[in-house]
């Protein structure tokens, strides 16, 4: 919201991260729902960061491509955990 807003004095655009951080706390406790809906949340942030990085310059760019990259690790590691899951099973 700091560092690369969509016009200058911030957006409401900012509160895109607020069902990610409300699954992150169902998440720390565990639960399996939760991990299920940031699997289906997390490529939607992956191709909006991807889209601004190809679109943007300078330090938007950068800031989105790294926003790009996070996501993808992150849904890398929500796959990992479900197979994790399964293999206990």
């Amino acid at each position: 919201m700091l560092l690369a807003p969509l016009r200058p004095g911030g957006s409401w655009l900012a509160l895109k991260a607020l069902p990610l951080a409300l699954l992150w706390l169902a998440m720390a406790r565990g639960s399996h729902k939760a991990r299920q809906g940031a699997s289906l949340l997390l490529p939607i942030y992956f191709g909006e960061a991807l889209v601004r990085a190809l679109s943007e310059t300078g330090r938007h760019a950068l800031l989105a491509a790294t926003a790009a990259a996070l996501a993808a690790i992150a849904f890398g590691a929500l796959l990992m955990s479900f197979r994790r899951a399964r293999d206990r099973s």
